[in-house]
């Protein structure tokens, strides 16, 4: 099956738009974050003076560190979106069920 919906026998003009929106939107996002990612990484880690064409030992190291603590943060904090995401669609589910009696 296709990612934009076709099954591969399928004639090419049968592209779903909603589905070839939704990877836009992605794509968009996660070259965003990509994006905020290299530059946040850059400026803390790569000196404005560059001395040789490649990283030295500690920008290095550095970049791997900034890399893995941006991640581990985005994931810290998309749990805990999603824990209250959760909560307040509970309470919004109790409250309605509660407005019916």
């Amino acid at each position: 099956m296709s990612f934009l919906g076709g099954r591969g026998n399928t004639p090419a003009g049968s592209v779903n738009p909603e589905r070839v929106e939704m990877a836009m939107q992605e794509l968009d996002m996660i070259t965003d974050v990509f994006n905020k990612l290299v530059s946040s990484c850059h400026t803390k880690c790569v000196s404005t003076r560059y001395a040789e064409g490649d990283l030295n030992k500690g920008e290095s190291v550095c970049i791997d560190r900034c890399v893995a603590k941006f991640f581990e943060v985005n994931k810290k904090v998309g749990e805990k979106l999603q824990t209250m995401g959760g909560a307040a669609a509970g309470a919004g589910a109790t409250q309605s069920a509660f407005g019916q009696l």
